[in-house]
């Protein structure tokens, strides 16, 4: 009995730049909260491992990322390693759906305000994926910081120099008691200023990368050249790969800062500040103590690049995506 043959759909390469009047917004944030949540799962636990090395008086800085994770599995098991997950799976779903919107729409607003100007075309898609990774973050910063604290504090339970929450609700309750409603949004000056520009690089060097990748494969805006689901995939999974290892070379040290700054109970006198917190890190291990943590998040942002990147292109290509994943029927 012989098989029907099927074909593979086919991709003009001028589609795969999104377009977000084209999208079908219902499909989009349904099917992307679910797949960027389980995206999030899987890669949860490195953010704890990188998050616990980089915290002070843990013992854990000197340590490899994979002895900290057989340390934390060893004595926590495996809900120690998703340690604030359900906090930050329920947390980013109305957050994700801002940046995602706002990221579409300004990159959308950005790729027309070129349109027909003398400028390379890599370098027009990577401005507007720039502009609109940036956009993005300031948008989305004023929900995440205050988010990003619940849940850093809570993978860092038991650790020195940490305050032990019973969970989300205790951990607003105590710091807002210790320091106000502005304790939420420790560190929010310092994300907004790093994140911003690093979205930038991260969306930047991704358009480029893919751009640079569909030319050097010799594929072009034309009819008669298209690439396979198959190949598209590949091409941006590479790319966010790219950009995910490039934006943690150099957001690392920073983010190492913050994260301290938004734990720490410990600060001595006065309020934490972005110095104080350098100041102390360098005290301790030198230079080299901002790059705490370096390898999970090398890897955690270089995997999330891969599957970010190929879920949110997917999903943004609505006709396409659906019937690739083969649930569209899901939403009839």
């Amino acid at each position: 009995m012989e098989a029907d043959a099927v074909t593979t759909p086919q991709l003009a390469l001028a589609d795969t730049d999104i377009n977000w009047n084209r999208l079908d917004k219902t499909k989009f944030h349904i099917i992307g909260a679910i797949l960027f949540t389980a995206q999030s799962g899987l890669l949860h636990p490195t953010a704890v491992v990188k998050t616990r090395m980089q915290v002070a008086g843990s013992g854990l800085s000197q340590m490899s990322g994979m002895s900290v994770f057989t340390r934390i599995l060893r004595r926590d098991g495996i809900p120690g390693i998703f340690r604030g997950f359900g906090t930050s799976a329920i947390g980013s779903m109305p957050g994700r759906v801002l940046a995602l919107t706002s990221l579409e729409m300004s990159k959308d607003m950005m790729l027309k305000y070129t349109e027909g100007k003398d400028i390379p075309e890599a370098s027009r898609v990577g401005l507007a994926n720039a502009v609109a990774g940036m956009v993005s973050n300031l948008v989305s910063c004023v929900y995440f910081v205050p988010l990003d604290v619940i849940c850093q504090r809570l993978m860092v339970q038991g650790l020195p120099g940490t305050t032990n929450c019973r969970g989300p609700f205790d951990v607003i309750r105590k710091v807002v008691k210790a320091e106000g409603f502005r304790g939420l949004y420790r560190g929010f000056g310092l994300t907004a200023v790093y994140q911003s520009p690093a979205s930038a690089l991260w969306w930047g060097s991704y358009g480029a990368a893919q751009h640079i990748l569909w030319r050097s494969f010799g594929y072009k805006d034309d009819m008669e050249n298209k690439p396979k689901n198959v190949e598209m995939v590949i091409v941006q999974a590479t790319a966010g790969m790219v950009a995910g290892a490039c934006s943690s070379v150099i957001t690392t040290p920073i983010d190492t800062v913050k994260t301290r700054l938004q734990v720490m109970d410990n600060y001595g006198s006065g309020r934490p500040s972005v110095l104080k917190t350098a100041m102390t890190l360098l005290k301790e291990d030198g230079w080299w103590g901002f790059y705490r943590g370096f390898g999970p998040r090398f890897l955690n942002m270089s995997l999330y690049g891969t599957t970010m990147i190929v879920t949110y292109e997917l999903i943004s290509m609505s006709n396409l995506s659906f019937s690739f994943f083969g649930i569209d029927s899901l939403l009839e």
